[in-house]
């Protein structure tokens, strides 16, 4: 089992049992006891847990931090890249688009443009896109609701989502790396997003640089499903040759 494999399913238990210990994940998954504190380490870095002495337990909630906080952190960032983004939506297209600051910014810029059909698991943009003049046709879809980011989790918000197929899938990124892609620090967000590209035309990454060469706990996508990755300024050194190596539009 590889160490991003092993991390994926140490979060995963964090979260369904809300705490573990070095000396159950060890037996678990037949590793050492300094194998797995290496692992809470990385996970705690993530955002995903929170190490406690022996063990990890859920994190201090949020994971990124309320959304307010997280909407003024690099504010000047993410309204560049949220008109870039906005440009690239044409009036009479489906978008699907996920929660996030940078998102919610795109939303702003995009509800203008005429006759959009938008599915999102964002009450705050569907809030924006039923407000804007575009007259968009807003679908909000069910499911687990929490309350900070606003947003709907879980299967049933899958499943919904599963039922519609859009011209793009407008997604923030978490962190985004040369090998591994795409991550998100939040499992049920990352499962959103793996739902909404599977069932897109083509994928609009939003990140601002402090997104880049990092790592997050739950895969979301490679760099080849991603068409454009719009951003605030242009990645470098190897992350900036594995987009171009993966024919990705960088804006």
């Amino acid at each position: 089992m590889t160490p991003r494999v092993r991390q994926a399913r140490i979060a995963d238990l964090v979260r369904k049992r809300g705490r573990v210990t070095v000396e159950d994940l060890a037996g678990l998954f037949e590793s050492s006891h300094e194998t797995i504190r290496r692992d809470l380490t990385a996970l705690a870095e993530a955002g995903a847990i929170q190490k406690v002495h022996g063990g990890a337990k859920l994190p201090r909630r949020r994971e990124e931090g309320p959304f307010q906080e997280r909407l003024g952190r690099n504010a000047a960032a993410k309204r560049v890249i949220a008109a870039k983004a906005a440009r690239l939506i044409a009036p009479g297209e489906t978008i699907f688009i996920d929660t996030g600051s940078t998102t919610l910014l795109c939303a702003e810029e995009a509800a203008r443009i005429a006759d959009l059909t938008v599915v999102t698991n964002s009450a705050r943009i569907a809030a924006v896109f039923a407000e804007g003049g575009g007259e968009a046709r807003v679908f909000l879809v069910g499911g687990s609701y929490d309350g900070d980011n606003a947003e709907t989790v879980g299967p049933m918000a899958i499943a919904q989502v599963r039922a519609f197929h859009a011209d793009h899938a407008i997604l923030g990124a978490g962190a985004l790396d040369a090998r591994a892609g795409a991550m998100d620090v939040s499992v049920d967000e990352a499962q959103i997003a793996r739902a909404m590209l599977e069932h897109s035309d083509r994928v609009i990454m939003l990140a601002d640089a402090t997104k880049f060469d990092r790592r997050a706990a739950f895969a979301v996508c490679p760099l080849g499903r991603i068409d454009h990755l719009v951003c605030d300024r242009p990645p470098e050194g190897a992350l900036a040759q594995a987009l171009a190596d993966a024919s990705v539009t960088v804006q």
